[in-house]
């Protein structure tokens, strides 16, 4: 897209991007000065109240993958495409309950690679930091990607400068305060999409005829509303058990678990899930009226912005800007915090330098934040395939880390071996099914593989874990 099918004029959107980027360093900056120690930097204290927990979850899921990806499922998949997307609300809803354990059984915790190196031991600890740093990388990379994407759709601002602007901004404000001023801006970054969604809900409302859109779709694509379409229905339990690994195993939701106050985590996933859950329902529903509205869409990810700035015309092009920034940046943001902090605790403090002191750790953590963002600009320059296509690559690896962890954190019986194996094979098979079936597959092959690997182990396993062993220390600085 160039500057004459842009909405806005680069002018104005080099104003909005200014003006986003110095308001989100400001704040990080601010609420970064309350990071006295590690674990402030880490882990906000451990002391995440309900209003900035739920408020960093559901910030945190409002993805590019929300907002862009949700409504290139519609385009692609139909009505079951975008109920499709709303199954990931499912992730924070059952991991709320796990918040909860994790909290209790962990008392000292920094990240997910704590419990399965205490929980599985090291080798299997070694296969889920591949997983899990891979898989955040690989977020980071789609978040990348999508900056640049809306940046050009929206103001015809050039992919590379958007995205790279994006991503400089996000290292900026993480380098102030870590997780301090990841969840502060993340606050004021949901407060915002809340209330962009609410002006685009009415926009849309008042804009579209039902009744015209219905007939479109009956007429030049039945194959949208058919309910029986194979592929989506698949489609729909691929990403519910997508959405489950990605929250299960990333650092970025174990994280919070431990930064939030005793008693906190589960009321703050729970009340994060119900925010979100429609969300990708409405961006869904944007991309099936741009046949009816006589939209021609050049790229399946950028039907959202498209849309919803044809209707809403320049002011709302305006929010959209608004909305799909602070949508970017508080999931930058996060991934950024959460992989180095692996990156940083459970590979460099606990492999390379055990006995490294705080100043060393804090400094080893700003340049791996730095590292992962260069990292990711150089990958995300050339935009390789869609959000979907780079995303879901990752999806069978993180299906394969589900039954593991859950067991892990209920049944004394499961073991090593089976965790060890659900994740190779679930991930093998995953990764197979990937490739001669279709990305709307892999989750679901591969947590079915990991599933049945774990739970045979499980059954012929004598281990009875002591949950004391997951009591670890803090280790001394």
């Amino acid at each position: 897209m160039d500057q004459e099918s842009a909405i806005i004029s680069q002018n104005t959107g080099w104003i909005l991007l200014a003006i986003l980027s110095v308001l989100w360093v400001i704040l990080g900056y601010y609420w970064g000065k309350k990071a006295k120690n590690m674990e402030g930097f880490m882990l906000a204290g451990r002391n995440v109240g309900l209003a900035f927990g739920a408020a960093t979850a559901m910030a945190t899921w409002v993805t590019s993958n929300t907002t862009m990806l949700a409504p290139q499922f519609a385009l692609q998949l139909g009505i079951w495409g975008m109920v499709a997307y709303s199954t990931a609300s499912f992730g924070l809803f059952l991991f709320a309950p796990l918040a909860k354990r994790i909290r209790k059984l962990m008392p000292n915790g920094y990240t997910s690679g704590d419990f399965i190196r205490l929980r599985y031991g090291g080798v299997v600890w070694r296969v889920f930091l591949l997983i899990s740093i891979f898989y955040g990388f690989t977020w980071l990379v789609s978040m990348g990607m999508a900056g640049g994407i809306l940046m050009k759709a929206i103001a015809g601002i050039p992919y590379q400068i958007g995205m790279t602007v994006i991503l400089a901004v996000c290292v900026a404000y993480t380098l102030f305060g870590g997780l301090y001023a990841v969840i502060g801006t993340d606050f004021i970054q949901s407060v915002i999409i809340m209330i962009g969604i609410v002006v685009l809900g009415i926009g849309v409302l008042n804009y579209i005829d039902f009744d015209k859109v219905y007939q479109h779709l009956e007429t030049d694509k039945p194959m949208l509303i058919n309910v029986l379409l194979p592929a989506s229905i698949m489609a729909v339990f691929n990403n519910l058990l997508f959405g489950l690994g990605e929250i299960f195993h990333s650092n970025v939701w174990w994280s919070r678990a431990f930064a939030m106050r005793e008693g906190i985590g589960q009321k703050a996933y729970n009340l994060a899930g119900f925010m979100w859950l429609p969300i990708p329902i409405a961006a869904g529903f944007i991309a099936l009226t741009s046949g009816a509205i006589g939209l021609n869409i050049t790229s399946p990810d950028m039907v959202g912005p498209q849309v919803a700035s044809h209707i809403l015309g320049k002011g709302g092009a305006i929010v959209v800007f608004a909305i799909f920034f602070c949508s970017l940046a508080s999931s930058i943001d996060s991934l950024l915090a959460a992989t180095s902090d692996l990156l940083t605790e459970d590979i460099y403090r606990k492999m390379i330098h055990r006995s490294a002191s705080e100043k060393t750790i804090r400094k080893a953590s700003k340049y791996i934040i730095v590292g992962l963002g260069v990292l990711a600009w150089l990958v995300c320059l050339p935009r390789i395939g869609t959000l979907a296509t780079v995303l879901f690559f990752a999806g069978p690896m993180v299906g394969s880390t589900i039954w593991p962890i859950v067991t892990g954190l209920y049944w004394k019986k499961a073991n090593t071996h089976g965790a060890l194996w659900g994740m190779i094979l679930g991930s093998v098979s995953g990764l197979i099914s990937y490739n001669l079936l279709g990305w709307y597959t892999a989750s679901l092959i591969g947590a079915a593989v990991s599933m049945i690997v774990v739970i045979i182990f499980t059954s012929f396993s004598k281990q009875k874990f002591s949950w004391e062993q997951l009591q670890e220390k803090p280790i001394e600085l």
